[in-house]
């Protein structure tokens, strides 16, 4: 864990949140790993912007 930043994603919760909605199992697995990657630069980038460390709208 890093103070005030974001490293990823709990897959295994991101892997059954796709199962329940039908998402089929390989898709997720091919498509979450990108989505994570985008998601915690974006974050990142918006806390380190906002000067805060933490999330802001």
């Amino acid at each position: 864990m890093l103070p005030g930043a974001v490293i990823g994603w709990d897959m295994g919760a991101a892997l059954s949140m796709a199962q329940a909605l039908g998402v089929p199992a390989i898709a997720a697995a091919e498509l979450l790993p990108v989505l994570e990657a985008v998601m915690v630069a974006k974050i990142n980038e918006q806390m380190e912007t906002s000067g805060t460390g933490s999330f802001s709208s």
